[in-house]
């Protein structure tokens, strides 16, 4: 798995306590030996400054359970919503075809506001 790039874009939907949207972008790849779907996902966003910690979770990933047979993969974007600079870290939680549950951990990356902002 593979954060492709995060990029700050304030003209997204946001609620008004939290008006800096930052969009990633997530390549996911089967390097298993087996069949794999794809069942759910987990963030954690936390603030710099407020040390606050947003908990994300859910099932599938962006309205999907994608199954990936050994070398195939997904991609897809989302967005976290923030009042200042941070950073999200979290996990896919899914099943092989075998019916063994796994899960991996979406390394954590930067959620830093541009200069101007």
């Amino acid at each position: 798995m593979l954060i492709d790039d995060v990029i700050y874009m304030p003209s997204l939907d946001h609620p008004d306590d939290r008006p800096h949207p930052f969009v990633y972008f997530i390549n996911i790849k089967n390097e298993s030996s087996e069949r794999v779907c794809i069942r759910g996902r987990k963030w954690m966003v936390r603030e710099d400054k407020t040390d606050e910690v947003i908990v994300v979770e859910g099932d599938g990933v962006v309205g999907q359970m994608p199954e990936l047979e050994p070398g195939e993969e997904f991609s897809y974007n989302s967005y976290h919503v923030t009042r200042a600079n941070g950073h999200a870290e979290g996990a896919f939680f899914g099943q092989t075809g075998n019916g063994l549950n796994f899960f991996v951990r979406i390394p954590r990356f930067k959620l830093q506001l541009p200069e101007w902002a």
